[in-house]
């Protein structure tokens, strides 16, 4: 359990950053949000996302454990939505589309942090935490992006819910952003039904999943993933003036973080090493897009 000092600059450089970038955007968006004794509810939310992260990560770096990661992000996505819902009904009753979003961001904290779960705990661990939890300091990297990630990508709902001026009438961007929500949760859940049957069978182990979604695109979890985000911007279309806009970074931060970061690059990589002489294998990363399905013209 020993920290280097390059684990200590990794950990105050990523510390540094993630102030900054989340200073600016409580500075930008929470020009409008409920007051509450003297800072803007928005300052709250961002106090619980990170907070929450550095609780857990005292007890998951003593343990050396990282079951309870996924878990402890879907429950602060429940904490910072019902904290903004609760800071908005400061002035006035919750709107509908208050409500709206707000249960759809919990349908969603409650499906995928379960799932994700269940199966670190079927699995025993999870592999993108093998060098990350042998060194406190460098295991409060990932508990500081996930803080970072909860608070970015629900920012829409929470410029939403506690705003101060009345909420306008629900309208046709609210009912695309509805589509593209379920759309994106549809994909997502059976993406990972899918995989998780295709695991479960013995005769599968150490092949890659072709079948079902996964035979249009080699990440269609992240595709809903990206889907789900965008639908819940749309929500702020009517709602937002000035820097609240800014707010529409969650679905760009998404999919920046999953096609650049920390997702695909990763996954795409340690497939890439185990399959990279299995002639089929590069046939389907060949045939298959990385996430978008191709648009497909029948011929006559």
């Amino acid at each position: 359990m020993k920290s280097s000092l390059q684990d200590v600059r990794l950990t105050v450089l990523v510390l540094i950053s993630v102030s900054l970038i989340v200073g600016l955007m409580v500075i930008a968006v929470g020009g409008n949000s409920v007051d509450l004794r003297g800072y803007s509810s928005v300052v709250y939310c961002a106090v619980i996302a990170i907070g929450i992260q550095w609780m857990a990560w005292l007890p998951a770096s003593f343990r050396q454990t990282e079951r309870f990661y996924d878990i402890t992000g879907g429950l602060t996505y429940l904490a910072v939505v019902v904290f903004s819902l609760w800071a908005g009904a400061q002035t006035e009753s919750p709107s509908p589309r208050e409500w709206v979003i707000s249960l759809l961001v919990v349908i969603w904290a409650l499906r995928l942090s379960s799932f994700l779960f269940f199966r670190i705990h079927h699995a025993g661990k999870d592999g993108r935490f093998d060098e990350l939890k042998t060194s406190p300091i460098r295991f409060l990297v990932p508990w500081t992006i996930q803080g970072l990630w909860v608070f970015l990508t629900v920012n829409v709902v929470i410029v939403i819910n506690s705003q101060t001026n009345p909420a306008p009438s629900l309208g046709i961007w609210d009912g695309i952003g509805f589509v593209v929500w379920l759309l994106g949760f549809g994909i997502e859940v059976i993406a990972d039904s899918q995989k998780t049957a295709f695991n479960a069978k013995p005769e599968n182990r150490g092949r890659w999943i072709e079948d079902g979604l996964w035979s249009l695109s080699r990440h269609p979890n992240y595709l809903g993933e990206i889907l789900i985000w965008s639908g819940i911007a749309c929500f702020g279309v009517p709602c937002f003036s000035g820097l609240e806009k800014l707010a529409w970074i969650s679905p760009v931060f998404v999919y920046f973080l999953l096609t650049k970061i920390s997702g695909i690059p990763i996954l795409d990589k340690r497939a890439l090493t185990k399959w990279e002489n299995n002639p089929e294998y590069l046939q389907y990363r060949a045939n298959t897009p990385v996430l978008f399905p191709r648009l497909r013209i029948p011929q006559r």
